[in-house]
């Protein structure tokens, strides 16, 4: 049924993870609404979305970069990727 993609484990944990983070949002989103808005070091009002959004954005940029300069092993780029998102929710 679903064998037009080539679904591994790590393809569903990310599917998993983005949904996941996307049902959390809705949860806060009932429970506090208005977004959060903040100001953050890059000058932008932005709201729990917006930030979710662009660790999304940073995180897809730092496994290319990682993939097209340095290639495998992907952890070290996934622990950046955890540090950009932490960096996002708490600063930006």
């Amino acid at each position: 049924m679903l064998s037009w993609m080539a679904w591994t484990w790590p393809t569903a944990l990310v599917f998993i993870g983005i949904f996941s983070a996307i049902g959390l949002l809705i949860v806060l989103e009932i429970r506090s609404p208005g977004g959060d808005a903040r100001k953050g070091v890059l000058g932008l009002v932005t709201t729990r979305g917006d930030r979710l959004f662009i660790s999304l954005l940073g995180t897809s940029y730092i496994f290319l970069a990682w993939l097209g300069l340095v290639g495998m092993p992907l952890w070290w780029p996934l622990g950046l990727s955890i540090v950009w998102f932490i960096f996002t929710f708490w600063k930006v």
